[in-house]
């Protein structure tokens, strides 16, 4: 579970620049630490970020990025765990620079057995409403991913995660995402 404490969005950039390995969100004014990823939760998110790269690259449809901070809001900061930007945001933003200004148009965050449902949720809603076009929310003990998008929410449990929209052509196997072979 993470703590909340109220800043300001410059005491949050300052606090970023002073502290390497704790990490830090802010909601909407609160300060969150987030607890640090399990083994699971890391090839998880290594899985998807290494199969959207390959793929984006190889069409050449933006960048794909782990833990990187976006400001959504003015006093909003969300690091998803891996997140895709096409290249017309890239053209607006300086790669130099965090966070990154406005939403990823994808955003992937894998569920922690710290996370809280609201949390989440509220999370996914601040994606959506400052310009991601789809969400993925990955369970990894249920092996089941939710799908954001503006056509509403919908479950995955079988089958390839996909972003036909957004990534044409992209499709991923839950059985390769939850494969717990890969971790013995």
């Amino acid at each position: 579970m993470s703590t909340a404490t109220r800043v300001t969005f410059d005491e949050f950039m300052r606090m970023q620049e002073t502290a390497e390995a704790i990490c830090y969100e802010l909601d909407e004014g609160e300060l969150l630490v987030t607890p640090s990823p399990t083994l699971r939760h890391n090839e998880i998110r290594a899985r998807i970020h290494e199969a959207l790269r390959t793929f984006s690259r190889t069409r050449k449809l933006g960048y794909v990025t782990s833990e990187t901070d976006f400001l959504l809001a003015p006093d909003t900061v969300r690091r998803p765990d891996v997140a895709f930007l096409t290249t017309t945001h890239l053209q607006r933003v300086d790669i130099d620079r965090s966070p990154v200004n406005g939403a990823p148009a994808l955003a992937v965050e894998v569920i922690s057995p710290s996370n809280l449902a609201q949390d989440t949720f509220k999370k996914v809603h601040q994606y959506l409403t400052s310009g991601s076009e789809v969400v993925w929310v990955i369970y990894p003990p249920l092996k089941a991913i939710e799908v954001h998008d503006p056509t509403g929410t919908h479950e995955l449990r079988n089958g390839f995660l996909q972003a036909q929209q957004l990534l044409p052509g992209f499709s991923l196997s839950l059985a390769e995402i939850f494969d717990d072979d890969l971790l013995k």
